[in-house]
């Protein structure tokens, strides 16, 4: 699915500012979730950042996180 005409990504990097510039309908969940991974996008712009999320999120906590990012992308695959 081809949303983008011109075929390059908006230059933002809000994920649900993003998904709204396509044509899925996500759930509220898997737009909540997009909004809360925003969080780790900041490292680029502001490294300092990490220190505060190596703080705040531990191994078993990361991995959680990675899982629904991997559920998510799979389903996203899907629905291209």
């Amino acid at each position: 699915m081809k949303d983008n005409e011109e075929n390059a990504p908006p230059k933002i990097h809000i994920l649900i500012s993003l998904a709204d510039k396509t044509k899925l309908i996500l759930p509220d969940s898997d737009r909540k979730f997009l909004s809360e991974m925003n969080q780790f996008q900041l490292e680029g712009r502001y490294p300092d950042y990490m220190q505060n999320i190596y703080k705040i999120y531990k191994s078993k906590e990361t991995k959680i996180i990675l899982d629904q990012v991997n559920t998510l992308r799979k389903c996203l695959l899907k629905k291209l």
